[in-house]
């Protein structure tokens, strides 16, 4: 059975330059595994670029201008023709599906280089080349590590803060139940080789705009428990970010906050995007639903513990939709 790290390496190591891209509204997973395989590519002679489908989020940023990762966002503009006769790879990181990937399956369609993901989420599709996904990994860099040891790229420097970046982000500073004895060697071993974690923590952590602090207490104000305060529902309109100046990427670790109250075992947060466009809702769970699957029944994905998904219909309709459907599920589910 073929090897799937092996066949990762083997695809970048025949590139002479290779397109770099992850999912929209990246996160710091996204951003730290992208800038990893930067560097290791940059490590073995491999010219690479990342293409980022929205804004890099600024708390993230570091990692891009701190070791010259040319990188292009497409909310500035996509080029005309996007001029893929640059590129002979594709390589997909913490994504594997085309609805996380506004705008690129249109445009490789007639594209013929070798499309590689890596990624750690259950939902896939199945349209690359070579897919390594671990569902089991805390973050998609737990992924990237084990194979940048595998192709002699060394776990230090900015590597090693790339790569702690991408760990810490998903895990929540190592809180979350997807946390495993694995994340936390491979944290150890970053920090033995020499990154800065408190410099991190404050990037990550310490380092929020006002505007994302207002739109945090325009979401606990929305705050609603339905299903016998199992079911926990935050919303954020348009006029929330219009009136704090805030903007969808502040949203991020927002629905992580009601999972506090004892009785909350679901979370669900409705964003209606300033710019227009679908309606966002995010999924969080305790365990007591299986949020990747029930994202599917609505076209979206994820974690079976932090999913998402989409709706083109208005913001109280598929609030009251997806809100109905997970009470729906809670009463089929025994209280935890």
């Amino acid at each position: 059975m073929p090897d799937p790290y092996q066949q990762i390496i083997d695809g970048l190591t025949r590139a002479r330059r290779v397109l770099v891209t992850t999912h929209v509204r990246p996160d710091g997973d996204a951003i730290g595994t992208a800038t990893a395989m930067a560097l290791a590519m940059r490590h073995h002679g491999i010219e690479s670029e990342v293409l980022l489908l929205s804004h890099l989020p600024r708390k993230y940023a570091f990692l891009f201008h701190d070791n010259r990762i040319s990188h292009h966002d497409v909310e500035k503009g996509w080029p005309e023709p996007y001029p893929l006769d640059r590129f002979d790879c594709l390589l997909v990181v913490d994504t594997g599906t085309w609805s996380q990937l506004p705008g690129l399956q249109e445009r490789i369609a007639g594209w013929r280089a070798p499309r590689l993901v890596l990624d750690h989420h259950l939902t896939q599709e199945d349209w690359a080349d070579v897919k390594l996904v671990v569902t089991e990994a805390a973050a998609a860099g737990e992924i990237a590590a084990d194979l940048l040891e595998r192709w002699n790229v060394p776990l230090a420097g900015p590597v090693a803060d790339a790569l702690f970046v991408a760990i810490a982000s998903d895990t929540g500073w190592f809180q979350f139940s997807n946390t495993r004895p694995r994340t936390l060697r491979l944290a150890a071993s970053l920090m033995e080789a020499g990154v800065n974690t408190d410099a991190i923590y404050q990037h990550l952590y310490q380092n929020e705009r006002a505007e994302r602090v207002a739109l945090q207490t325009r979401a606990m104000q929305s705050l609603t428990l339905l299903a016998d305060g199992r079911l926990a529902v935050l919303s954020l309109s348009a006029d929330d970010f219009e009136e704090t100046n805030a903007h969808v990427p502040d949203t991020e670790n927002l629905i992580n906050f009601p999972l506090q109250i004892r009785s909350v075992e679901a979370v669900m947060l409705v964003v209606e995007p300033p710019e227009g466009g679908p309606i966002r809702i995010s999924l969080r769970s305790k365990g007591a639903i299986d949020m990747a699957r029930f994202a599917e029944r609505f076209g979206g994905g994820g974690h079976s513990r932090a999913a998402g998904l989409k709706m083109e219909t208005t913001f109280e309709q598929a609030r009251e939709t997806v809100a109905r459907a997970l009470v729906a599920a809670l009463a089929a589910t025994p209280a935890q």
